[in-house]
């Protein structure tokens, strides 16, 4: 490898470090191609601060009246909205790390709403990855129950996207 071609990839891990931080994601994954015999494989990650938000969570999670443990238990039989949607086997899932559109444009309507009926291969939103729009189409027909991410917010591979049932 020349040290041209290591001064781009350089500029290249920066950039990718740049992009990890700007989209708050943990992981980035690339690899490169120069030739047959000549690759380069980038991995950039970081660990998130979760000392913090745990240590501010357990005074909150700490003082638990008597009065409270049966509200406690009703929330435990709950219907299944509040299990993890990842888990959901009708859960759309991000191809890729990126940031997740619900609309074509600015200003324009959604591609679909909660409560839409959709066929198979229906573009449901759009992922950008790297200056590149990937239309994400449905797997299965059916109606689209859940919507589990915002307009313009970053996703992560295989994150749930969506719930059609």
């Amino acid at each position: 490898m020349t040290k041209n071609t290591r001064d781009g990839d350089v500029a290249f891990i920066k950039a990718l470090a740049e992009l990890l931080n700007e989209n708050d994601l943990t992981e980035l994954q690339v690899k490169r191609d120069y030739g047959e015999a000549d690759s380069l494989n980038v991995r950039v990650s970081r660990q998130k601060q979760v000392v913090q938000a745990v240590t501010a969570a357990a005074p909150v999670a700490a003082p638990v009246p008597q009065a409270a443990a049966p509200a406690a238990a009703a929330d435990a039989t709950a219907p299944a909205p509040a299990a993890d949607p990842a888990q959901d086997p009708n859960a759309v899932t991000s191809p890729m790390v990126g940031t997740a559109y619900l609309q074509p444009e600015p200003g324009t309507p959604a591609f679909v709403s909660v409560g839409d009926k959709v066929a198979e291969g229906q573009t449901l939103m759009i992922v950008e990855a790297m200056k590149t729009m990937n239309q994400i189409p449905s797997p299965k027909s059916g109606t689209v129950k859940r919507i589990l991410v915002e307009d313009g917010a970053p996703v992560e591979f295989g994150a749930p996207l969506m719930i059609i049932e």
